[in-house]
This record gives C-alpha cells, structure tokens and sequence, in this order.
C-alpha cells in the first residue's frame, strides 16, 4: 500500500522513509494538508499529516470523498482535527500520544536562557565587529522564582532543569505530579500566584477550552515587569495582542515563543521575499526582548525518530483492526 504524506521537512523525509521500508510506499508531500490540498489524497485509504494540517469539516470532507479512510498525525496535540466530523465520516483518526519530552523541555530553556542574556543581540553586534556590552546584562537563573504551567512530562523535564539550576518552583496543573512535588520540591498553587511570584514563566500545557488565551491582558499585568515569558506548547496559550500591548507600555523582561496562535500558513514556509501580512506578529517580532521561533521545540533526531516510529505503529494497527492508546477515533 502506499501512504500520503502530507507537510514532510526535508530532515523528516529520509526517517519517514526508512521507518515504513519493508513495509509500506510513502510519498511525501511538502505542502501542508487543508481543504485546498485535499484532493491530493485521493485514492489513498491512509494519509499522515502534520501538526499544521487544517483537518476541519471541509477537507475531511473531501478526504471522505476520496475514499481516504485512516488519518495518521505526526504530532501529540489534535486540536487541529474536528473530531466529530471525523466520526460522522468513519474516518479513524490517531496521533503521537508520547514523544522526547526533553526535546520540547530543554528548547524552551534554550529560549528562556537566550532571551535572559540577550544572546541573539550579542550575536548580531558581534558578526559587525561590535563588541561593546551595553544593553546585554541579564540575570542569574539561580535563586530564581520559575513558574510551570502544566507539569505533566514536558513540564516535569522543564522543572528538572531548573531544578538543577537552583530555582524556587511553583506549578499549575489540574492535577499534581508527584516528582515535582516531592522530588524537586515543587510548591503547587494557583495560576494567579504562580503569575505574580514568577521571574520566569513556561507553559506546558495543551490548547483546550479552558486554556485558550489563559495567558490574557489580566494575566499579564499580573506578572512582575521584568518578568520572562517562554511559550513552547500551543500559541492559542497566548492572547498575542495583549501580549503586544503589555510590551508596548513595557511590561515583561523577554519573552520566548516557539509558537503562535496564527502561525499556519507562516510556519515551515519561507516567506523572506514576500515578507508577511500578519501586523500582530511583525509588531511582536520589532520588540528586541522578543525572540520567536517556528515550532521547532520538538525538532530533535531522537523525538522526530519517535514520532515516526508512532505513526508507522498507528497506520499497522489500523490495519490489523487493533486500537492503542494513540487512537482517538478507531476503526
């Protein structure tokens, strides 16, 4: 049988092929799947796609109508898939439920840590030869305040690092991990005080109802002015133009984000020529304590690996009828 492969980068490609080797063809498409791109799959039972697919009701409908019968995702978080729609049309739906947690945890401290010391300033003035500090000082992480939001695995990887580093933890989530607790030391609260005690702030928790913009004008102006905000989960976490706003009228000391609320159509594309439409982000990006980076967290060989090796035990167990704790919507 040969599979579609929707929104493949170049470095997945090779993984992709050799994980279905033996097994199954692959073609892999770079254009990212949405109603437009949808009839591409005609004829395919099986199609993968990627966390930026548009799955909504009209491109399932049209993978529907094209006999496509097995949707196999290449990410943990389906919120971009009408899971209802999917069921009314039998489509079996399955995603990646688990993958490198430390990929993801050790990006976002990557980015706490670049935006803490200016690096990406640093390294500018110094690729023209200016070697002056001036506006480059940042602080210790240790001694520190650091703030988790959702401490499940990525959030648990995030907090052991800043364990290591020396920090005070404080954590949200609707139900306490008991190794940031008892192992690391990790003070449960509420989300208001964890925004108001803060000097570093990460979100680790998926986009739902509930957490959709749960970081608002309310939230940030509850945070310390010089605050450092890192966002590597989900961009709807953020309400962006308040974010904008509370960096306007100079709240917040950084912020580090790997993903954005309207990034499809922006991310994984090159759109230096061009340029881009989106105000909100061009004037989020003009902030030099911004640094913005295209959902590239889980970008590692060792979670990439894992992911592929996921999707190729999801399209197998359609296959032979069975369900695994991948499966959202079975056979």
């Amino acid at each position: 049988m040969e599979i579609l492969a929707y929104g493949v980068q170049a470095d997945e490609k090779p993984l992709l092929e050799a994980a279905f080797a033996g097994r199954h063809e692959v073609r892999c498409l770079e254009v990212f799947l949405d109603s437009d791109t949808a009839p591409l799959a005609a004829a395919y039972p099986v199609i993968s796609t990627s966390v930026n697919a548009q799955l909504d009701a009209a491109t399932l409908r049209a993978l529907a109508k094209g006999e496509t019968r097995m949707i196999a995702q290449r990410s943990t978080g389906f919120n971009n898939i009408d899971l209802e729609v999917a069921a009314e049309l039998g489509l079996t739906v399955a995603r990646v439920s688990y993958y490198s947690p430390y990929a993801v945890a050790e990006f976002a401290w990557a980015l706490a840590l670049a935006v803490n010391r200016k690096i990406t300033r640093a390294f500018n003035r110094t690729r023209e030869f200016d070697f002056r500090l001036d506006g480059l000082m940042g602080r210790d992480i240790h001694g520190m305040t650091v703030g988790v939001v959702g401490t499940g695995k990525i959030g648990e990887a995030f907090a052991r690092i800043a364990h290591g580093f020396g920090t005070e933890l404080l954590g949200w989530d609707i139900a306490e991990n008991p190794v940031c607790r008892d192992e690391l030391g990790m003070r449960y609260t509420s989300v208001e005080e964890l925004l108001s005690r803060s000097d570093l702030i990460s979100l680790h928790v998926p986009l739902v109802p509930d957490t959709h913009h749960l970081i608002d004008d309310t939230a940030l102006r509850r945070m310390k002015p010089d605050a450092i905000l890192v966002n590597s989960s989900r961009g709807g976490l953020i309400d962006t133009q308040a974010l904008v706003e509370a960096l306007r009228r100079g709240g917040l000391g950084g912020v580090g984000l790997d993903v954005y609320e309207e990034e499809t159509g922006l991310f994984f594309f090159d759109k230096s020529l061009e340029g881009i439409a989106d105000d909100t982000l061009a004037r989020l990006m003009s902030f030099p304590r911004v640094l913005v980076t295209s959902h590239q967290a889980y970008f590692t060989s060792t979670a990439v690996g894992q992911i592929i090796d996921a999707t190729v035990r999801n399209v197998e167990d359609y296959l032979a009828g069975r369900t695994s704790e991948n499966t959202l919507i079975p056979r």
